[in-house]
């Protein structure tokens, strides 16, 4: 396939590839918008992709089958050239592209946060005994019920609206959310507390949009970045992505970590909890923004070294990246 030229990219509108959830569609609008009102303005629209995860959420997720579940359609429309770019929310990202691929930008994160939403606007500590709190994922239960063991964590499927649906209607007490989601849907309240980072930090990459491209379009690279990429936000989530790569990879590990980026400096915090919150291990380490992978690494070392990999059921730990 032949790469498209500068002249290309100002005469042909760029094909971009998205799911067709409403926070997809949201996010894949929000990169529209940035490339229509770019000087000069770069001309797109967006495609649908239906992926098997929008399909069959449920079976493949009950099958750990989760990692790139969101993905993979839509990059082999991107290798295939149905598309000329990719929009996807980072965290739903596998570590490493296919061949063939790269990431073009990543642009300025939304909230980064999880939020607890309740009908009532109660926080964490003000929760029954035995309360339902909607989440399946294994980082935010372990972390959970680090604070309050006395709590009920249940699986729950389908989008933002339909899990506030059920929440109103009783199925569940409460919901733990990404508030950069809600966000983008417009769909936070000013009763929901955003959770702590003590209590709770996010998923790697969580809050953070990947762009990606074909390797082949380096042109179309340079513009992506110039337009769209954020230097701080790329230092950060390749931070927490060598960390969670360094403890073994999987977007389903009940690992969070948060990377913030001040000036040349670069905080890296982690955690690693048991899913049944009876241990967890946190640590932070401070390092260079210019050096993000390698301040991602030693930070999973040193959490592997204190008993992550117990933590994990790593037998035996992960090799050194």
């Amino acid at each position: 396939m032949t790469p498209r030229t500068a002249a290309d990219l100002r005469s042909q509108s760029l094909i971009l590839g998205s799911r067709g959830s409403p926070l997809a569609l949201a996010q894949a609008h929000w990169v529209e918008a940035h490339l229509r009102s770019a000087a000069p303005p770069v001309p797109a629209e967006i495609r649908v992709v239906k992926t098997t995860g929008d399909l069959a959420v449920s079976a493949i997720l009950a099958a750990g089958e989760s990692v790139g579940l969101f993905v993979r359609e839509i990059e082999m429309e991107l290798l295939s050239a149905r598309i000329d770019l990719a929009v996807h929310s980072l965290k739903d990202l596998p570590l490493s592209q296919p061949e063939g691929l790269m990431l073009a930008a990543i642009p300025p994160r939304e909230d980064p946060r999880d939020v607890l939403v309740t009908r009532d606007g109660r926080g964490v500590e003000d929760l029954q005994s035995g309360a339902r709190i909607g989440t399946g994922s294994p980082r935010r239960i372990g972390q959970l019920l680090a604070q309050r063991r006395d709590l009920r964590c249940e699986p729950i499927r389908g989008n933002v609206d339909t899990r506030l649906r059920k929440l109103s209607e009783g199925q569940v007490d409460a919901l733990v959310l990404a508030l950069a989601g809600l966000n983008r849907l417009g769909a936070s309240q000013a009763g929901w507390h955003p959770l702590p980072l003590e209590v709770m930090l996010p998923a790697p990459g969580q809050g953070a949009l990947a762009v990606e491209i074909r390797s082949s379009d380096s042109q179309l690279g340079e513009i992506l970045q110039r337009i769209l990429g954020d230097p701080s936000t790329s230092s950060a989530v390749r931070a927490e992505r060598a960390f969670l790569k360094t403890l073994g990879g999987g977007c389903q590990m009940p690992v969070g970590a948060l990377g913030r980026v001040t000036g040349d400096s670069l905080e890296l915090l982690g955690v690693v909890a048991a899913t049944d919150g009876r241990r967890i291990l946190r640590d932070s380490i401070r390092g260079s923004s210019d050096l993000p992978v390698e301040t991602g690494v030693e930070l999973g070392r040193r959490l592997l070294a204190a008993g992550a990999a117990e933590l994990l059921g790593l037998t035996p730990p992960p090799a050194k990246p």
